[in-house]
């Protein structure tokens, strides 16, 4: 495992899971409900952007890995997880867009590990229907951790909006790689 920026970066955020999982569980008399939201939230969200940070510095400071080509997206993957986890065990979200998300995360890994198997690795790289995927639950999650309406705007309400928009699109990208797979499957 080579020992560089990105992927210090990538641990850190792994490193963090347990925080702000935590976080939204301290005693009231030791964090206001309000202040478990906002910490758990920026801690979210300063995890999200290590995500974009370790990529941009792998491929700027050409320390891409193997090792960091791995570990990312599980990270990223355990991140989103424990997130969705704990939003339902909180009553912020449904169970059913967690289910979702994380079976198809754990179906496309899988697929993409058989694909790398029989050499077919760049028939189900990432796609942008995936990156829009992501996009939408990663702005959704710090909305349903951060729970409080911020004037008008009513943050577990639009939440759920976008984390129904990124379960259709989880389904959809699913199919998608699933379709760019299938002729592989008689193989």
């Amino acid at each position: 495992m080579p020992l560089n920026v990105p992927n210090v970066l990538t641990w850190a955020r792994i490193i963090m899971i347990p925080l702000f999982v935590g976080i939204l569980y301290f005693p009231e008399s030791w964090m206001s409900p309000f202040a478990r939201n906002v910490t758990a939230t920026a801690l979210f969200v300063v995890a999200a952007l290590t995500d974009w940070l370790d990529g941009y510095l792998a491929r700027t400071l050409n320390q891409m890995s193997a090792f960091g080509a791995f570990l990312d997206p599980v990270a990223d993957k355990l991140m989103v997880a424990a997130a969705l986890v704990v939003l339902v065990d909180l009553d912020r979200t449904q169970a059913v867009y967690a289910f979702i998300i994380i079976g198809r995360e754990i179906t496309i890994s899988a697929l993409r590990e058989w694909m790398a198997k029989i050499g077919r690795s760049r028939s189900v790289a990432v796609s942008f229907l995936g990156k829009v995927k992501t996009v939408s639950q990663m702005v959704a999650i710090p909305m349903l951790l951060y729970e409080h309406s911020i004037g008008p705007l009513d943050m577990i309400f639009i939440g759920n909006m976008l984390m129904m928009i990124a379960s259709v699109l989880t389904v959809v990208s699913m199919m998608y790689y699933l379709k760019l797979a299938l002729p592989h499957l008689r193989e």
